[in-house]
């Protein structure tokens, strides 16, 4: 019994260790009040995704779409694959709008700190 789920959290150590990437980043989200940082637990959430999302299309012992005539093989959907280079995209933008938003809240209230910036705000009118 205990050898049977040993092997199968072995075989699927990769679901595992993107959890345990997005763990952290949805830590780094959450814990820290810095906002650049923020954005690095958002780009690491991120990247877990596209590691669980890329491991759970793989197909053991596919190959390549590539189609050969009279050959009996499994292929490799590429759709999900072709989906997370969108989904890349998407957040390099999503990076590049958040911290240009980070540069105009440093210009304005001279901090990227979440603790001062509610102070900050609180105190205007």
């Amino acid at each position: 019994m205990i050898e049977e789920f040993l092997a199968a959290v072995i075989m699927r150590y990769n679901y595992y260790m993107a959890v345990i990437i997005m763990l952290v980043g949805l830590y780094a989200m959450i814990a820290k009040s810095n906002l650049i940082k923020k954005i690095i637990g958002l780009n690491i959430f991120q990247t877990a995704i596209f590691l669980f999302y890329i491991s759970i299309s793989d197909v053991e012992g596919g190959t390549a779409p590539i189609l050969v005539p009279g050959a009996d093989v499994v292929y490799v959907n590429p759709l999900p694959h072709v989906l997370i280079l969108t989904a890349i995209v998407v957040a390099v933008s999503t990076t590049a709008v958040a911290l240009a938003l980070v540069i105009r809240i440093y210009e304005s209230y001279g901090s990227i700190e979440e603790d001062e910036l509610l102070e900050l705000g609180s105190e205007r009118p």
